[in-house]
């Protein structure tokens, strides 16, 4: 298993799902060795060998910007110093050197690779090993730069990893639908898989600390609807769109704040934003969030709003359902594909957002209804459904069989 990011040292969704994937896989069976590009202890898992293909720190690889890839990445695999760990490609040269010697040793009987970040490394295990190679897309670059643009080279790697890969398993219909029409790639080639929710992972012993955010609970005493978003903040997650509808929806009724926790490179234009519209003074920021900070700005929510231009998935509205929040959530997301009491509108139209916030926030009985419905849904969703999935493809593969 290839992968950028592992609990607790992950900055999105990306290494949530690895974790309860594998953990899934572990429990159906699989031996792991799961391959990260940094040193840090892993406390939780002690069900998959987990190696270090650098020494860079947790810290030292957020500053790299794995998710604002035209930032970085200018440089192909050639031209990279193997030796410079301050940059993506170097970082990345020494991942795959890793990997090549640790498959000499393990001799995989399958490589499963996440995302573009490790898709050449899974490259050159199977060149070395002629073991199948699964990539596993949770997002490519259409949707982290949501347009047709973004850095050319990631889009190379994409392609070179989609048509090397055995098999494909993408997210989402909207992902396997992206790889299809802008990479060219057959679609039984491809497999849907959707994220699930491991809901005994919540079972932590945690309790909402209504002091985390008090002025906000102060507020809903008074009547108010908090509407929030976890996310990162970038234009990905169409977060200009929500400050505009935000905004719209405060100018047909008052009694509404929203919390955006995270971080991000639109923070500062976001803030601006907020003020331009007249509406600092319903509009909270965060920053980055993690542990007690992280669940209770869940809690404290009466509605999610996931508002993305593209999301592959979008596994935050899952742990906002659980956390008892009525959803909105643009077309454009894939999470959409498996929950269904929710309201839905295209990630552009801030007055049908705006209409949808205000009609949850003046109607107690169908927010009641929505929170309530919701978690019919994801308790249907199971990491060990898509842990089964992945050992179907797994051994199909490994017998020469059609999946």
């Amino acid at each position: 298993m290839l992968g950028w990011e592992l609990p607790p040292h992950n900055s999105g969704g990306l290494g949530v799902a690895c974790y309860h994937m594998s953990k899934a896989l572990a429990i159906n069976g699989a031996k792991i060795d799961f391959v990260v590009p940094y040193t840090a202890e892993h406390p939780n898992i002690n069900f998959m060998t987990i190696h270090s293909a650098t020494k860079l720190t947790p810290l030292e690889r957020y500053g790299l910007g794995a998710y604002d890839s035209g930032k970085v990445i200018d440089k192909s695999l050639s031209k990279a110093d193997i030796n410079d760990l301050s940059d993506m490609r170097g970082v990345q040269k020494r991942y795959i050197k890793f990997v090549e010697k640790l498959v000499k040793v393990t001799r995989p009987d399958v490589i499963h690779a996440h995302d573009w970040l490790t898709m050449e490394a899974g490259m050159r295990a199977k060149e070395l090993t002629d073991a199948p190679l699964i990539v596993h897309v949770h997002a490519t670059e259409f949707d982290r730069s949501g347009s047709d643009n973004g850095n050319p080279l990631v889009h190379e790697i994409e392609y070179q990893g989609l048509m090397m890969a055995d098999r494909i398993i993408a997210v989402s219909n909207i992902t396997k639908n992206i790889i299809i029409d802008k990479y060219n790639i057959p679609a039984d080639k491809i497999e849907v898989i959707h994220n699930a929710i491991d809901i005994a992972s919540f079972n932590d012993g945690y309790q909402y600390d209504f002091r985390t955010y008090r002025y906000l609970e102060s507020l809903k005493k008074e009547g108010y609807t908090v509407i929030v978003t976890i996310t990162r903040f970038t234009i990905q997650k169409g977060l200009a769109h929500f400050i505009k509808a935000a905004a719209r929806a405060c100018e047909k009724h008052d009694k509404l704040v929203f919390l955006l926790a995270g971080d991000g490179e639109q923070r500062d234009e976001l803030i601006e934003l907020a003020s331009r519209l007249g509406i600092s003074d319903k509009v909270f920021f965060t920053g980055f969030v993690r542990g007690k900070q992280w669940r209770g700005a869940y809690d404290v929510g009466d509605i999610f709003v996931m508002s993305s231009v593209s999301e592959p998935f979008g596994l935050t509205a899952l742990e906002a359902a659980h956390h008892n929040n009525a959803l909105i959530i643009s077309r454009q997301s894939g999470v959409g594909e498996v929950l269904h009491s929710i309201f839905r509108y295209d990630f552009w139209d801030t007055d049908v957002l705006a209409d949808q916030i205000i009609g949850i926030a003046t109607s107690k009985a169908l927010k009641n209804c929505m929170q309530s419905d919701i978690k019919n849904e994801y308790n249907r969703i199971s990491w060990n459904d898509v842990a089964k999935s992945c050992l179907h493809i797994y051994k199909s593969l490994k017998q020469g069989a059609t999946v």
